[in-house]
């Protein structure tokens, strides 16, 4: 912020003038209102006058002022609150007398704007200062001014005809009233009050609504008495009254209103006490009267006015008038939401028998409720929402969830059937409604505690017995729901329900067996079916058993229904098909081995028809049975197809399935043909669900079967004419007057009679048979689309709202029992559970026909389309349709959206064949008229699916037809004035542009854009509501081409906000009702978000036009309406994006924490997601603006309602960025979540503490619900918030882990630093263990498991960190305990299988850490691994700790993670010794047991169908076939530790692993195996072979570069080092193909590895120092000797050999030298690597005794030329390396001695020595190459070239160049400053030392070489005499003397003198006549000269004789100086390390 003084600008009155007039005032005004904010009150003091004057004008608005819209008045009422809030308040009274004069004025007709800007202004000035104490403003004043309004008020409600003015001056009067009540008299009040009630009935909607919050504002508050009994009926009786004619808006506003009079009854007020009580008690006895009057004045004299039952009276009373409308009936539950809502979460859990209670006897149960199919199932909707989105998801904690599925099972499943006499059982569709809450709860809760087990177990099983079909498929479903979240107890509800079913189908035929016997199996195999489909989702909890026995027993009950009658085989047929649907959800290896049994059985009961179904001989019993018969085998069929079709589907099985099922289309038709008529009393009766169906019911589901199964198919296996023939049945039945099925009769009336308005209100759940699958997209969004389904509402509104209203137009509606399968085909989504809810026979038939003829259409040539086409039109123009107006209309819906869906399907998948059909003019002609009848329609969905197929029909066919349809639209809109017309026709043109794109749509933008912006400025609601939505549509679909509108647009979108037409509650009567359904400004939001994306970051550049957006989206962010709020702060997080600068941050967060605790959901979750960008932008910035206290508030959201989503995403990206700096912080917010108890664990405590004492234990809750504050009171939080927690936890450790800030870790460490230990993650240790602690014993699983993942990061994080106090031990030692107890709990008796296996790794991560190395004290943790080890070595079901016996699947998955956690271990044994220790004593059993679980593995992976085929295994084994599925994952999971495992054994010679790999056992005390040679390779040497071979070619294609395929790839290559050993391969390896492979497979591994840079990241170093290791025991394998030549007899030729081994070092080794892969790794593995791939070639060439071994040669020292030419790096890899090339210069011998060989070798030695010489010279002659990489390169060089002199035979020759020039190179280095000075001379003395051996070559390099040591002597010595010599001169001194040392010594006696003569002078070059102490150099020198003296003191004395007088005194001083010790002769000068070459 600026320093400089705000200072307020003047209106410029010339500017407003303009024609931008009204931009100008509204600008002037928002930038006004910020500075009024930011001004000092002094200057304040000054301005304050004018610019009430000002304001004052805006809204009178005298020429030039614009009319005050909306947008100026409400910025000038909040300009003048400002002003009088920090100025003076003394003009108060005149400004409100200004504007009351102007709304006063009854004379003058047209300023309505002027009165509308006045009351908006006076509502928020008394709104602001009302409430002002009588200093301010006179009492009396004030109560004269309240008067004046409300008198003002009243008049212009009773004489004004404007919705607006009205609606407005209501609103004024509301915000007075909320403030200054006090100031208005009683009779005011009454007239106040009663004309209120008349506005609830006004013809004006927003009237009612403003008339609806005035009352409210009434009741409100604790000045005025509350309302009375008779009060609240008249008011709840007009709203009632009012709801017939209602929008949604309206609806809102009565039922807050309703709300808030009801919930006002329950507030406890004193009641006058009747006069005879009174007399009564002063005649009682003296003694106690006073006690007694204070007692009954206590419980009497406060009361509240209702009872709640009396409450909810009110509101069921009207429900069940029988002349109430569906519509009204559907509004009383938005009054019961709204005032469950108002009443509060404690009172709901409080009553929530009550209510329930009340629900089901005064709703479900009344008759209206029940007297139709559609009451029941609309009665039903609205109790769901009610009862579960409502109640259940939002109100009620996890405490109450748990007492209410107790209250519900108690009161009502439990009741039936009724035992006792006089009892009576609930009803069906009570029940109904009960077991789908039920279900419902039992999700939200997790793991149900036991009580809730035990109250429901029995009851769920029993209730399938229930006579009712809906009864019996909803308890299928809870049972379903109830055994998936609590797995334990699901194998014994399957085993409880099979037996049911076998004893039913055993009595079924007794003649004995009770009446309702086939009902009781039919509901069993319902239950048994829903709890097999769980089975896949819940694997490790069933045996496979279960589903063979099912199996059997559905095939055996298909052969014996031939012999039993109609009735008994109905059932059996049923039971069995039903049995075989759920079945097949099992997958196809379980269905794989049953499909040929399957396709008979299928083939059996879909025959082809036969001449007797075309006779009319059938009874109706008989047509029945056949229909049914055939309807539940295409079940079975369908589950087939959904389940198993990708895999098991074959052309085959394809052709065979289409066969069937056109014999089954070709029976319904035969059957429709027939005309069979039902009995008279089968058409009357109307079942309960769907059971006792009648004919026509019968066949509509067997049709929807079939076409089901058709689309489930696919059509590749149908013949054409197939196809043609299921899309003409498709048409009839769907777009034809015959495939009506309600009574022709009663449609010919409603017809006539003129009675019928539309399909939506028809109340008989059937329509006149239009589909359900509405798709009404209004700019992307399904109009009424279901929020709590995930979609978004287009109004923003509540869910729970957006449900209720959905149904008014619903006509269809869905539920389960109109098809049992839909228990088989429920999925799990991560959130919940959904049921599949299928409209009824009638409807779903035509559903299913339009889905068909959708996916079928758009695969047909041109010449089927157009005859399929044109027989639809005709079908829709039939002229019968005119005596079926209902059936007209039906049709066309029916048609236009089979149309539509059809189009989605031909532009989404079969565009290119599309384009040739449907883009063809023979179909767009055809198509053409009829989509534009649909487009001017009045109804929405029409107009919205014809818009859609219009501008998808655009995308497909080519220009003529844009263009064409686009002057088509501009005609229509031209000429009709209709404004549905108009509608469609702007909705057509978004549509247009959307599909088409902006490329081929681009020259009609401009026409588009003006008829958009024309038809936007309509006044009608629904136009303008419309264009605006197809305007935001094409913004974004144009993208920057709309840049150049953009400035015209935003112009328009202010017009749009001030025009009073476009206000919600402005305009006409008509249309001011029509607004608030079709609101223009949330659409103009989107615009405006579609702006901001146009102009992108451009914004930056456009101050007028930035100004302008923000101004606008920060008008629309302070509406009242949280619609449009939402949307705002949709634009303003779009904003953020570009010109986040230009907004204020911390004013936006302080507004988005308010809307957090909004009781408005769509308002909260938008301000989620706006925190979450904020938070993703720059989470630490958001902790200073927020704090701590705003995560807070956000984990305190999640455990009101955690249906809210989005919170966990702000949590989580905010720890992820701000953790690393503050994890205590973080772990204190999860510490407090985590010391609270789950509702579940309460429960589960009391329950296992009390026993028997449960009643008392639910005393004890609903005495805990009543305290003061409700259950809330209680310190619980909500599981899945304890959850989140302890993930939040894991990420803290994790993140800060990986951070690399050791201080975190290290509390020793962080001292170091200076740093406060306190709130290190280190110091928190005690508190994560605990934590971990405290969820190892929770109820719920989930939570456990998450528990020990903390556990083991706790362990693995600080195994290695010391204990800060006794830095000797670790610091984790002193927690063993607590972490023992924390992993105990997982093997208590109700632990599921995944715990333990989660516990048994933590047990190994612990025991492997190195936390307790002795294994005597590792106590219970290694005894629990132990154990689970033994038990895994037998074949049995296991069971570990107290936990019974597992399910087969669930003991493999056990069995598989203990080996990986002894794998583990063994893996880390090398690194932790005492481990060794640990695994020793069950080597025998791990090392079968591992090798058991590699095959096994490698057995799952290959497919079961070779298996099946090609063993003839037992029945039973073929059922493992189920567990494969489940396994796999564990085994995939596995698999790489275990290799490892199994690798490393391999490596240390483990006799026991050898023993295993050969299939035998050995134990501890048997002899063990010695490693033989072998021919055959071991029993599972190629199971394993193929393993790694696998792993490591799917590694080397995977792009991954996750840790865990980089492990597997080190494990397999540490297993295949080993196993090509002979011990274990035999002879194998040497098959020609394997070797193939397995050298390919090298060298594929290297090239993975090669240049591209992105891989050369992905590959560790570790596999690349593998790869070559891998070959090593391979090429050491000695041959078989043939002559004299060495061969393998069966491999392939060597050539091959040779190329592959050394293309693979070759590839390895580029990838080493370059710079790229220098960034990466330590030096010491890439010098491993290197040493590795030489060794590697050595071998190779060591195995070749051939020529080919010069190849090898050549070919390595190619390589190792190319390591010397690198100049990438500074860092050394020659250095370390140059053994390498000795190996390959001087170890590997010449393959036999020749003179090629000898010439070959030769020129490959002189061609190195060249290429060093020439690198030297390089780097020599290339100016500025001074740097590291320049010097290294230069020294590796000289030491390469010298290891070459001195280590190649003497044989060899040398040209005498290269010699000479490497001896000048050296003797120039030797005067080089620096490092390489010291090089040089190591170099020389190296060469004169080799020279000794007596190489002629190298004497003459002596010769070359001691010059330039003299003149180095010679130059180092002025530094010597003036004391500067350097260290590295002092080692080169040394190592000359050296060499001249070594040299003179094998000097012949007669050259010595001669030498000396050379020697002795240089010697003295150093030497000084100076007494001066020796320094370490001149003590070296001196010391040589003692040794030539002494070792050849006569050649010395002649030498020294010859010498002049100067010289000989010199050195005669130094010796005796020496000798006479007046120097220390042991101040020698250490030598410095130096690299010396004696090692080669």
């Amino acid at each position: 912020m600026s320093s400089e003084p705000v200072l307020i600008e003047d209106i410029e009155e010339s500017e407003i003038s303009g024609d931008n007039g009204e931009v100008y005032v509204f600008q002037w005004l928002s930038s006004t209102e910020r500075k009024l904010a930011e001004i000092t009150p002094q200057h304040l003091k000054g301005v304050q006058a004018k610019l009430e004057g000002i304001l004052v004008k805006i809204i009178a608005a005298p020429e030039p002022y614009p009319t005050p819209g909306r947008a100026l008045r409400n910025l000038a009422g909040r300009c003048l609150v400002v002003l009088y809030t920090r100025g003076e308040t003394r003009t108060v009274f005149d400004t409100l007398q200004s504007f009351m004069k102007i709304v006063g004025d009854f004379k003058t007709i047209d300023r309505e704007a002027n009165k509308i800007a006045a009351f908006s202004c006076i509502g928020n000035i008394m709104g602001a200062f009302g409430a002002q104490e009588a200093s301010e403003l006179t009492q009396k004043q004030f109560m004269s001014f309240m008067a004046e309004i409300y008198l003002v008020v009243l008049k212009t409600i009773k004489n004004s005809q404007s919705s607006l003015l009205r609606f407005t001056a209501l609103e004024a009067l509301r915000k007075s009233l909320t403030t200054a009540k006090r100031a208005v008299t009683d009779s005011a009040l009454k007239d106040i009050l009663k004309q209120m009630r008349n506005c609830l009935t006004d013809k004006s909607l927003p009237v009612q609504r403003e008339a609806a919050s005035v009352l409210t504002a009434i009741y409100s508050g604790t000045d005025v008495s509350q309302p009375s009994g008779s009060d609240v009926d008249t008011i709840v009786n007009l709203c009632v009254k009012s709801l017939e004619n209602a929008d949604q808006a309206t609806r809102h506003s009565l039922a807050q209103l309703v709300g808030h009079m009801l919930a006002s009854t329950q507030i406890e007020r004193v009641v006058a006490v009747p006069e005879p009580l009174q007399k009564a008690k002063k005649d009682e006895d003296d003694t106690d009267a006073g006690l007694s009057s204070a007692v009954s004045a206590a419980a009497e004299i406060r009361k509240p006015t209702f009872t709640p039952v009396e409450m909810l009276t009110h509101l069921s009373s009207h429900f069940n008038k029988p002349t109430v409308s569906r519509k009204v009936r559907t509004g009383i539950f938005d009054f019961y939401a709204a005032l469950l809502t108002r009443l509060g979460p404690t009172f709901v859990e409080s009553n929530f028998a009550l209510i329930v209670s009340h629900l089901m006897t005064e709703i479900v149960s009344t008759p209206r409720s029940t007297s139709t199919r559609y009451e029941t199932l609309h009665v039903r909707s609205l109790m769901g929402i009610l009862l579960r989105d409502l109640i259940g998801v939002r109100m009620l904690s996890e405490q109450g969830q748990i007492s209410a599925i107790q209250e519900l099972a108690n009161a009502y499943l439990k009741r039936w059937p009724a035992m006792m006499p006089g009892q009576t059982a609930p009803i069906s569709t009570v029940l109904t409604i009960v077991l789908r809450e039920v279900a419902g709860l039992l999700q939200q809760l997790g793991n149900a505690p036991p009580p809730v087990q035990d109250a429901l177990a029995e009851p769920l099983v029993t209730l399938l017995a229930h006579p009712s079909h809906t009864t019996r498929i909803t308890a299928a479903w809870a049972l379903r729901c109830f055994c998936y979240s609590t797995p334990l107890r699901l194998p014994k509800t399957i085993l409880i329900v099979t037996e049911m079913l076998q004893r039913d189908i055993t009595s079924i035929t007794s003649p004995a067996a009770p009446s309702d016997i086939n009902l009781r199996a039919l509901g069993h195999a319902y239950g048994l079916a829903s709890l097999v489909s769980v089975i896949p989702e819940r694997p490790l909890y069933v045996s496979y058993d279960v589903s063979a026995k099912v199996l059997d027993m559905a095939i055996s009950l298909l052969k014996r229904a031939g012999e039993h009658d109609l009735k008994v085989a109905s059932v059996e047929v049923e039971v069995a098909w039903t049995s075989i649907a759920s079945l097949m959800a099992l997958g196809p290896n379980f269905v794989r081995p049953h499909l040929p049994q399957l396709l008979v059985l299928w083939r059996n009961a879909l025959p082809k028809p036969t001449s007797k179904d075309s006779t009319t001989g059938r009874s109706v019993a008989e047509w029945m049975f056949l229909l049914h018969v055939r309807e539940s085998a295409l079940g079975a069929i369908l589950c087939f197809l959904q389940h198993n079709s990708s895999t098991l589907v074959t052309l085959d099985v394809g052709r065979r399935i289409a066969s069937l099922l056109s014999n089954v289309l070709s029976f319904a038709n035969n059957f429709i043909s027939q005309q069979v008529e039902d009995p008279v009393e089968a058409q009357q009766q109307f079942p309960d669900g769907m059971k006792g169906l009648n004919l026509r019911s019968s066949e509509a589901l067997l049709r929807r079967r079939v076409y089901q199964c058709f689309t489930a198919l696919g059509f590749s296996s149908l013949a054409e004419s197939t196809q043609v023939t299921l899309l003409q049945s498709a048409v009839s039945l769907f777009a034809s007057p015959d495939g009506y099925a309600g009574s022709s009769v009663q449609a010919a009336i409603a017809s006539s009679s003129g009675t019928f308005t539309s399909v939506w209100q028809s109340v008989d759940g059937y329509a006149y048979g239009v589909t359900s699958n509405v798709l009404c997209d209004s700019g992307n969004r399904a109009l009424g689309d279901d929020a709590s389904q995930g979609g978004q509402d287009y109004l923003n509104r509540d869910p729970v709202e957006v449900s209720i209203d959905v149904l008014l137009r619903k006509p269809i509606l869905g539920a389960c029992e109109h098809d049992p399968l839909s228990l088989c085909q429920a999925r799990a989504s991560e959130s919940e559970y959904r049921l599949l809810e299928p409209p009824a026979p009638a409807t779903s038939v035509v559903d299913t026909a339009i889905e068909l003829f959708a996916q079928l259409l758009p695969l047909q040539d041109l010449v089927s389309t157009t005859r399929i086409i044109t027989q639809l039109l005709e079908s829709v123009r039939s002229p019968k349709l005119e005596r079926n107006s209902g059936r007209k209309a039906a049709v066309h819906i029916n048609a236009t959206v089979g149309l539509l869906l059809a189009l989605r399907h031909a532009t989404t998948s079969h565009f290119r064949q599309a384009r040739e059909t449907f883009g063809s003019s023979q179909i767009t002609s055809l198509l053409s008229p009829f989509l534009h009848e649909a487009l001017i329609d009045g109804d929405i969905a029409l107009r919205s699916a014809s818009s859609e197929s219009i501008g998808r029909l655009a995308s497909l066919s080519g220009t003529n037809f844009l263009t064409s349809q686009i002057k088509d639209l501009v005609d229509q809109v031209v000429n009709n004035r209709d404004p549905y017309g108009r509608a469609g026709c702007a909705l057509a043109f978004g549509a247009i542009y959307s599909h088409v794109g902006g490329l081929a749509a681009g020259p009609l933008l401009k026409t588009t854009i003006n008829v958009l912006m024309s038809l936007s400025n309509d006044p009608h609601p629904v136009v303008h509501f419309w264009a605006l939505s197809a305007l935001a549509q094409v913004i974004n679909a144009a993208s920057l081409a709309y840049a150049p509108f953009v400035s015209s647009t935003l112009g328009m979108l202010l017009k749009i906000y001030l025009t009073e037409s476009h206000e919600r509650e402005g305009g006409t009567l008509p249309n001011a009702n029509l607004s608030g359904d079709n609101p223009a400004y949330p659409v103009v939001c989107q615009i405006i978000d579609a702006v901001i994306s146009v102009l992108g970051p451009d914004m930056q550049e456009s101050p007028r036009t930035r100004t302008l957006i923000l101004n606008l989206v920060h008008e629309f962010s302070v509406e009242d309406d949280e619609g449009i709020c939402v949307e705002a702060i949709k634009c303003i997080q779009h904003f953020l994006m570009f010109a986040p600068e230009h907004v204020n941050i911390p004013d936006l967060v302080t507004q988005f924490r308010s809307n957090l605790s909004s009781s408005r959901r769509p308002l909260k979750l938008a301000s989620i997601n706006a925190l979450y960008q904020l938070v993703q932008k720059d989470a630490l910035s958001m902790s200073k603006l927020g704090g701590d206290q705003l995560v807070e508030d956000l984990f305190g959201m999640l455990d009101d309602d955690s249906s809210v989503q989005g919170v966990r995403n702000v949590i989580s990206s905010w720890l992820e960025q701000t953790v690393v700096h503050n994890p205590s912080a973080w772990i204190d917010l999860c510490q407090r979540i985590m010391s609270r108890t789950t509702a579940s664990q309460q429960v589960a405590d009391a329950a296992s503490r009390q026993g028997l004492r449960d009643d008392e234990g639910e005393s004890l809750n609903f005495g805990m619900q009543e305290g003061s504050a409700g259950a809330r009171s209680h310190p619980t939080s909500r599981w899945r918030t304890q959850l989140f927690a302890l993930q939040c936890l894991h990420h803290i450790c994790t993140i800060v882990a990986r951070s690399g800030r050791r201080e975190q870790l290290d509390a020793a460490y962080a001292r170091t630093l200076g740093l406060p230990t306190k709130g290190l993650l280190v110091s928190r240790v005690p508190d994560l263990i605990k934590m971990a602690f405290t969820a190892s014993t929770a109820y719920v699983t989930e939570i456990r498991l998450e528990g020990l993942v903390v556990l083991r990061d706790v362990i693995e994080i600080f195994a290695k960190v010391p204990d800060p106090a006794y830095p000797d031990a670790l610091l984790l030692e002193q927690h063993q305990a607590p972490i023992t107890a924390a992993l105990t709990p997982a093997f208590s008796s109700d632990s599921t299988p995944e715990i333990l296996a989660s516990a048994v790794h933590a047990c190994a991560v612990f025991v492997g850490c190195g936390v307790v190395t002795d294994v005597g004290r590792m106590g219970r943790i290694l005894k629990l691994l132990t154990t689970a080890l033994e038990q895994s070595k037998d074949s049995g079901m296991l069971s570990l700790g107290e936990t019974g016996e597992l399910s087969p699947n669930a003991s493999a998955m056990l069995r598989i993670s203990t080996l990986s956690a002894w794998a583990q271990l063994q893996v880390a044994s090398p690194q932790q010794k005492y481990l060794e220790k640990v695994v020793k004593p069950h080597r025998a059993t791990l090392a079968s047991l591992w090798i058991a679980a590699l095959r096994d593995y490698a057995n799952i992976r290959v497919d079961s169908e070779f298996l099946n085929d090609t063993s003839t295994v037992a029945l039973d084994s073929s059922y493992s076939s189920l567990g494969k599925e489940v396994l796999l994952p564990y085994y995939s999971k596995s698999w790489s530790v275990i290799l490892q495992a199994v690798a490393t054994s391999m490596e240390n010679g483990d006799p026991f692993i050898l023993a295993a790999m050969d299939g035998q056992e050995l134990t501890p005390e048997s002899k063990p195996i010695i490693p033989n040679k072998r021919e055959e390779p071991t029993a599972f040497f190629y199971v394993i072979f193929g393993l790694v071979y696998e792993a490591l070619v799917t590694s080397a294609d995977s792009t991954s570069s996750s840790s865990a395929r980089q492990s597997l790839v080190v494990s397999a290559l540490q297993a295949l080092k080993c196993l090509v050993r002979p011990e274990y391969s035999g002879n194998a390896i040497k098959e020609p193909t394997i070797f193939d492979e397995f050298v390919h497979l090298l060298e594929m591994l290297s090239s993975f590895a090669s240049s591209q840079d992105h891989r050369a990241r992905r590959v560790p170093i570790a596999d690349k120092s593998l790869v070559p290791e891998t070959s090593f025991p391979l090429l050491r394998r000695k041959p078989t000797a043939s002559g004299s030549v060495l061969t393998y007899s069966n491999i392939p030729p060597r050539p091959r050999v040779v190329k592959l081994s050394v293309s693979t070092n070759k590839l390895l080794l580029s990838v080493l030298i370059t710079h790229r892969f220098a960034k990466e790794g330590h030096t010491s593995d890439r010098i491993q690597t290197i040493t590795s791939a030489f060794n590697a070639l050595y071998a190779v060439g060591f195995s070749i005794n051939s020529l080919q071994r010069e190849d090898v040669r050549a070919v390595a020292v190619l390589l190792y030329s190319d390591l010397l030419k690198d100049e990438s790096s500074e860092i050394d890899l020659v250095g370390p390396t140059l053994p390498a090339l000795k190996l390959m210069l001087l170890d590997l011998p010449p393959a036999s001695v020749t003179e090629d060989n000898q010439d070959s070798y030769g020129q490959l030695v002189h061609g190195l020595l060249s290429s060093c010489l020439l690198n030297v010279d390089a780097m020599r002659f290339t100016s500025g190459r001074n740097g590291l990489i320049s010097a290294k390169k230069i020294k590796n060089n000289m030491l390469a070239a010298v290891l070459i002199l001195t280590v190649i035979p003497p044989s060899v020759k040398v040209s005498q160049a290269a010699v000479e020039h490497c001896c000048f190179l050296i003797s120039q280095k030797l005067l080089d400053s620096g490092e390489l000075s010291l090089t040089a001379v190591h170099c020389a003395k190296t060469l004169i030392v080799a020279s000794t051996a007596g190489n002629a070559m190298l004497h003459q390099c002596v010769r070359l070489l001691i010059p330039g040591l003299i003149e180095y002597v010679a130059k180092v010595a002025p530094s010597v005499h003036d004391g500067s010599v350097t260290e590295l001169q002092v080692a080169a001194v040394g190592e000359v003397w050296k060499a001249f040392s070594t040299f003179f010594s094998s000097t012949p006696e007669p050259h010595r003198v001669r030498l000396l003569g050379v020697l002795l002078p240089t010697i003295s070059l150093l030497l000084s006549t100076s007494q001066a102490s020796m320094t370490p150099v001149v003590s070296h020198t001196v010391s040589q000269l003692l040794q030539y003296a002494t070792s050849a003191p006569a050649a010395f004395k002649e030498a020294a004789a010859k010498f002049d007088i100067n010289t000989r005194e010199l050195l005669e001083q130094s010796i005796r100086r020496a000798v006479g010790g007046t120097t220390s002769a042991a101040s020698q000068s250490a030598a410095k390390p130096q690299i010396s070459l004696r090692s080669f």
